[in-house]
């Protein structure tokens, strides 16, 4: 059994290292001998890595007994492995490749510094076209909330009130991923 439910199949890649796919999800499940020899910067708390980005852990860490078992397109994997790392756990390929990571290597680290540039600030975190009943032609209708915070995976933290706005189209088709009321000169609705 793992945290994803009872896998449907699985595939000891080395030993100690399983691959399992379950209905719901899937990733490497890791006995205790190789849970302990991961690098503690590409550790995690539990041995499950899941198959979306923590997988990429497992392979970077072990990455010379996974090349030495010769499966050909292993090449590949690490390479993926390795930006998936990059990309989304920024810090961790920092301790373990002592290697600094550009925000343009990392869509956490650009998204989370957006965020984190506009805590306090309200924040568009919902947009409907002129379409919407409410909204003129030209115009971009915008709900958005007070940022509060963002974690480590660049997910933001919301306050309350709610705000609703209306902003110029062509300006909001412009934007960056992340955008405050201000930028966009966001006109307050009652």
């Amino acid at each position: 059994m793992t945290r994803w439910g009872k896998p449907v199949t699985t595939t000891q890649r080395l030993p100690g290292i399983w691959r399992v796919v379950t209905p719901s999800h899937g990733g490497f499940v890791l006995s205790e001998t190789r849970q302990a020899a991961m690098p503690e910067a590409l550790r995690l708390d539990e041995p499950e890595y899941e198959h979306d980005v923590d997988w990429s852990l497992v392979i970077v860490a072990f990455q010379t007994e996974f090349a030495a078992a010769g499966d050909p397109l292993f090449d590949i994997e690490l390479s993926l492995a390795t930006s998936t790392v990059k990309s989304w756990r920024p810090e961790r390929w920092e301790a373990y490749a002592s290697e600094t990571v550009e925000p343009r290597q990392s869509h956490v680290r650009r998204e989370r510094e957006a965020f984190e540039a506009r805590i306090g600030q309200v924040v568009v975190t919902t947009a409907y076209g002129d379409w919407a009943d409410w909204v003129p032609s030209g115009k971009v209708g915008v709900f958005g909330y007070r940022l509060a915070s963002v974690d480590h995976l660049a997910r933001p933290t919301y306050a309350d009130p709610m705000f609703k706005a209306l902003v110029d189209k062509a300006r909001y088709d412009e934007r960056a991923s992340v955008i405050s009321f201000d930028e966009l000169d966001a006109e307050i609705l009652p």
